[in-house]
């Protein structure tokens, strides 16, 4: 069964698991991951690009953002040059549709001359003088003139990626919130997430079996909707195989947040919500007139890194999502100290293959220490329906709960706008960067139509049906198993 949607994941996710392979064995010269590249793009295989050589290339830069890329960029978001110049000039083109008509309405309409003809009357465009206006498209008879995107900048809504002087791909840190949806929709896997797989393999190899001190994975809820080929239960199993002590499911924290946010909303009147990183820095860079509205509470996964490492101070806890903008949140001041590292359901597939676990054949090992609503932060509406809930179990049947549910830049957009202007009349912003919520996520191993409908399954599979009894249960079980150990 097909794994993933596109062959760049496969590529991608081969490197990974190379990379993944070779640290299990203690191997970590350049010598090495070279030969990784001439493992991965064999000389019997039709070349990729235009020669086998590119190929080998292009692998090796992936092999080395698998190690964690280059340090002097600060984004976890980085871009393969060689990779990246496949792609025609984004702006205005004419296209073959142009039937070197007479009547030249383009160059009319193009007030400052960038519009010439060749002998056959065929249309050009002066990317010199063109400021892409469009005004040529719209006067075409035959809408031969194309505004041509490339898909990097296309998936970005916030400008944040444009044409470096040497035609690859340039991302503007500042703009950029990490959503890694340029990584998805790159056709040539140029725009590569950062990776701590090297880092993850070690702090599980040094612990020593977890005696010297104890390594958490905390898995996103969104899983519920990945590794179809095998039961979910089989793949918590198999995150144990490879060492870490417990999964800890990073639902317990969503419902730590609800819990809070709810309280926090009736005291302060206005909120947005504060779980998805990607969308806080959204706010904060595109209507800093709305920052101080933004939750105080730590996202979902910073908050049980927090109750984690509160209770054992020696923990390493390592985030298992679908998020790239993790990754970024973790550098963060106020959550780097409870997460050290964050893995892509990408990078967890490549690192379980790595270690040779057959997933679907493993035993099953119970999840279970979330509510239904803390497992439902995974899609869009999660959020709120968990607020409301917590709302109701505060025994405040009588606040009017007045939330508003968006999700992608293009529909978040016009509701902060609306805050921004005080006309917005409900008073919770319910706001996720991708499209369908964190099952939308770039490190997703798919994204398919049916993943909500997974989580809601996961969701309702829960044995907690209150938010409260399942933080009230959970403090008190890891407590006690602390204590013990």
């Amino acid at each position: 069964m097909r794994i993933f949607d596109t062959n760049v994941q496969e590529l991608k996710y081969k490197v990974l698991m190379e990379v993944a392979y070779q640290t299990w064995l203690g191997n970590d010269s350049f010598a090495v991951f070279n030969e990784i590249a001439n493992e991965i793009v064999k000389k019997d295989q039709p070349p990729m690009r235009c020669c086998i050589y590119k190929d080998r290339a292009v692998v090796a830069e992936r092999i080395r953002l698998a190690l964690g890329g280059n340090k002097k960029d600060k984004n976890v978001i980085q871009v393969i040059d060689i990779a990246c110049d496949e792609c025609p000039e984004a702006g205005h083109t004419v296209t073959d549709l142009c039937r070197g008509c007479i009547a030249h309405r383009c160059a009319d309409a193009c007030k400052l001359g960038a519009i010439t003809f060749d002998e056959e009357q065929i249309a050009h465009i002066d990317k010199s003088k063109c400021v892409e206006c469009g005004k040529c498209a719209k006067v075409c008879p035959y809408s031969a003139i194309a505004d041509f995107k490339r898909p990097c900048e296309r998936a970005c809504k916030l400008d944040a990626i444009s044409m470096a002087e040497g035609g690859e791909a340039q991302i503007d840190e500042e703009k950029c919130v990490a959503c890694g949806a340029c990584v998805y929709q790159c056709p040539f896997g140029a725009t590569v997430d950062v990776s701590s797989i090297v880092d993850v393999i070690n702090t599980i190899i040094r612990s020593e079996n977890n005696t010297k001190y104890k390594v958490y994975a905390m898995v996103a809820p969104a899983i519920a909707s990945q590794f179809t080929y095998a039961k979910l239960e089989q793949v918590i199993t198999a995150i144990q195989e490879l060492g870490f002590y417990s999964v800890e499911e990073a639902a317990l924290g969503a419902d730590m947040v609800a819990y809070n946010e709810a309280q926090e909303l009736m005291e302060r009147g206005f909120l947005t919500s504060s779980c998805c990183p990607a969308f806080v820095k959204y706010i904060k860079t595109k209507f800093p007139e709305l920052k101080e509205h933004i939750s105080h509470n730590l996202s979902p996964m910073a908050q049980l890194g927090k109750f984690i490492k509160e209770h054992d101070e020696n923990a390493k806890i390592v985030f298992i999502g679908p998020c790239t903008a993790k990754k970024a949140e973790i550098k963060q001041e106020h959550v780097r100290d409870y997460i050290d590292y964050v893995m892509t359901f990408e990078e967890l597939q490549a690192v379980i293959d790595s270690r040779d676990i057959i997933v679907e054949d493993l035993p099953e090992t119970a999840l279970d220490e979330a509510s239904y609503y803390g497992r439902i932060f995974a899609r869009t509406g999660g959020v709120t329906d968990a607020v409301a809930e917590a709302v109701k179990e505060l025994g405040r049947e009588d606040f009017a709960f007045d939330p508003i549910v968006c999700e992608g830049i293009d529909k978040c957009k016009p509701a902060l706008m609306r805050a921004k202007k005080g006309v917005l009349s409900s008073n919770f912003i319910e706001g996720m960067i991708c499209s369908g919520g964190c099952i939308g996520g770039a490190g997703c191993l798919t994204h398919g139509e049916a993943n909500k409908k997974e989580v809601d399954e996961y969701g309702k599979s829960a044995s907690h049906e209150a938010i409260k009894t399942a933080i009230d249960d959970y403090s008190k079980e890891f407590t006690k198993i602390n204590q013990m150990d």
